[in-house]
């Protein structure tokens, strides 16, 4: 019974989770230029009187603006819609619907070889989705599967997925430090204005909490093909 339960979940459960996390890493990239325009960002510029009213508790309105890696969404005030930016690895932020007085000069987008790296990423971990998909469902394919079953191609897919792997994660985290910093910049500028300070606040959001669930599911397609290159490399 063991038996069939590691294989079921190498066999079904690990190409699931690979796929999960392409979805959740690629939606996170594109948005919210390209799409979940109003719902997933890396960073939010949101109304709030936290910074320059302390401990009070009367709602806000004015600007909004959602960060992404591709580009900006933002709105003049809370009833209006979101107008996006082209979506580009090196995007310009919409920055024209805050006042003269909002720090808005410390939400720069990122250096462009970031979003570059992350492509080359995605792109990685498509190819390992699929080669590790197809050595894992090798038997079913009769004389086709031959192909999978050579230890030269299993040792390139679980190549190609640790260096997926490792360069997104890595990138990601740069990205998280960049946006947390920008994020604490800003605040601290409207602190610094006190009550004459725009009401606004600024905070990393959702799509990092979605990066992070996508790497963890990334994790264990790599982990069982990192394995399954041991036992070749023992026999």
């Amino acid at each position: 019974m063991l038996a069939n339960i590691s294989k079921a979940t190498t066999l079904y459960l690990t190409p699931i989770l690979m796929l999960a996390s392409l979805f959740l890493i690629l939606f996170a990239y594109l948005a919210p230029a390209l799409m979940l325009h109003g719902q997933v960002s890396l960073l939010t510029v949101t109304p709030s009187s936290a910074l320059t009213q302390p401990g009070s508790t009367q709602a806000a309105d004015g600007p909004s603006m959602l960060v992404g890696m591709l580009g900006s969404c933002s709105k003049p005030n809370n009833a209006a819609g979101l107008t996006c930016t082209s979506a580009s690895i090196s995007p310009h932020y919409n920055t024209s619907v805050f006042s003269s007085n909002t720090p808005s000069s410390v939400l720069a987008p990122p250096p462009t070889i970031a979003p570059a790296f992350l492509a080359i990423s995605l792109v990685f971990a498509f190819s390992f989705f699929v080669s590790f998909t197809a050595i894992s469902f090798k038997h079913l394919m009769g004389k086709a599967g031959g192909l999978w079953e050579k230890p030269m191609v299993q040792r390139a897919s679980a190549w190609i997925g640790i260096s997926s792997f490792l360069v997104g994660l890595a990138s990601f985290l740069i990205i998280r430090m960049y946006f947390g910093k920008a994020a604490d910049d800003f605040n601290q500028s409207i602190q610094g204005q006190g009550t004459n300070g725009p009401q606004l606040i600024a905070n990393t959001s959702n799509a990092f909490t979605m990066i992070w669930i996508g790497y963890a599911f990334f994790s264990v397609p790599v982990v069982v093909s990192l394995a399954k290159l041991h036992v070749l490399a023992t026999k």
